[in-house]
């Protein structure tokens, strides 16, 4: 039997369906869905099996025109993330078309090593009318030599398994990388955190987009099969804190049960999450919250 391994990136804009179509592809939740941008921080790889062919998503963060120290180095990390693979995969809104930030990334583009192997994907065709994509398809091929362009519906599954058998022939000949059963290659105290903090986004969106990181802190397996999970909610201010427990810790209690609920599917089993809310004013500049996310510090210089 001849097995193919290769490594394949996922590249757009901030909520072009990247982490849905991973998840879609691995068929489990590997990298968190919401839809605040940018909630994708760290390189979550999720394995997907594909005939004799082993495929590693490496899901980047959005592209987009950074601002602070940790967009910066969320921005170089897709970058990182996307030079380090065998194929490179552009994600482009059916409905919206070539934008700014689409335009930033065709430059980008353009700048990487020759004999790339790039394809487009052009998402959400749903959307928009059969004229308005082929047009779309046109122009995006004049811009840049895809080596192939799909149409595509992450969310619902449309064209996925083509791109996904066509992933499989292109990647190269080589053992598995992964064991067979594996999904994803963080660790589960990552995934657990980034659970938490995917509960933390979807309720508190408007009020904190940004100003949170959640903390495993420590993981403790009970000998009745179940495990105790501790995690700490970093926020930046006092006030955020209010915001995270809400009136009589309601709100902190409600994140706490939907996180525990998704952590039980996840894991198969039963889990109690206990989760304490922190001020820590500079977490946006301290290296080791980065290491945790799986960004270099200092690429946000």
């Amino acid at each position: 039997m001849t097995t193919r391994a290769g490594f394949v990136a996922l590249i757009g804009e901030p909520n072009a369906g990247k982490s849905t179509l991973t998840n879609r592809m691995v068929g489990a939740k590997v990298s968190i869905v919401t839809h605040k941008v940018q909630t994708t921080r760290a390189r979550i790889r999720g394995v997907a099996m594909e005939g004799d062919s082993q495929l590693v998503f490496v899901d980047t963060p959005g592209l987009f025109k950074p601002r602070r120290r940790l967009d910066r180095a969320m921005v170089a990390a897709a970058w990182g993330g996307a030079a380090d693979v065998d194929i490179i995969v552009l994600l482009v809104e059916a409905h919206r078309g070539i934008t700014e930030g689409v335009e930033r990334i065709l430059e980008g583009l353009a700048d990487l090593p020759q004999g790339r192997t790039v394809a487009l994907a052009i998402n959400k065709i749903d959307r928009v009318e059969a004229k308005v994509l082929l047009k779309l398809t046109e122009d995006l091929n004049e811009r840049y030599a895809f080596a192939k362009t799909f149409m595509i519906s992450a969310e619902k599954g449309h064209g996925v398994k083509d791109l996904r058998e066509w992933l499989a022939g292109e990647v190269p000949e080589s053992p598995w990388l992964y064991p067979e059963d594996q999904i994803a290659d963080l660790p589960m105290r990552t995934i657990a955190a980034e659970i938490t903090r995917e509960k933390l986004t979807l309720r508190l969106h408007q009020e904190l987009p940004y100003q949170l990181t959640v903390e495993t802190e420590s993981w403790e397996e009970r000998q009745d099969g179940s495990a105790r999970i501790d995690q700490v909610i970093y926020v930046m201010r006092d006030g955020h804190k209010g915001i995270v427990l809400g009136r009589k810790g309601e709100t902190v209690k409600a994140i706490g049960q939907a996180a525990r609920t998704e952590l039980e599917e996840f894991l198969g089993r039963k889990v109690h999450l206990f989760l304490q809310v922190k001020v820590r004013e500079n977490w946006l500049e301290e290296a080791e919250r980065y290491s945790e996310m799986g960004l270099d510090f200092k690429d946000g210089n």
